[in-house]
């Protein structure tokens, strides 16, 4: 195991994927319901921890897949990056955002790896509070779809 010191403290790295389905007046966004902490119970996007020697964008297809049985070979759009201070109570992290809007239908979703559920919201129904800045990557991806 290749061990590393560096000066200057760095951050964990995460990707989040916001799926995005049904015609634009009444879209729909991919949630999972978090079953571990931090925000056990809370609603988020599907996501998790980039691998070592992993593409980011591979991460976030893996995480998708995982947490939602969702597989999503067609495009996926960078959103941005979010690291605001604060964003993840365990420590700094930053997360790189993707979007995909796979079409009018809805599949079907189930929750795995550590999600304890997966489903389907309108976009003007969501949940009153996300875990993390899920609310602005949301908000974030429907300005780059054009919705706001």
């Amino acid at each position: 195991m290749t061990t590393y010191s560096y000066d200057y403290p760095r951050p964990t790295f995460t990707c989040d994927t916001v799926v995005f389905a049904g015609p634009t007046a009444a879209r729909k966004v991919l949630l999972v319901l978090r079953g571990a902490e931090p925000f056990v119970g809370c609603w988020a996007l599907p996501g998790g921890f980039v691998d070592e020697d992993e593409r980011p964008v591979a991460a976030a297809r893996r995480e998708l897949a995982e947490e939602t049985g969702l597989i999503w070979e067609g495009p996926l759009v960078p959103v941005g990056a979010f690291g605001d201070p604060g964003r993840d109570p365990r420590g700094w992290n930053v997360c790189a955002a993707y979007l995909a809007d796979i079409g009018l239908e809805t599949p079907t979703v189930v929750g795995g790896d550590d999600a304890a559920d997966a489903a389907w919201f309108f976009v003007d129904g969501l949940p009153d509070e996300l875990a993390f800045d899920h609310a602005d990557i949301i908000a974030a991806a429907l300005w780059r779809l054009g919705c706001l």
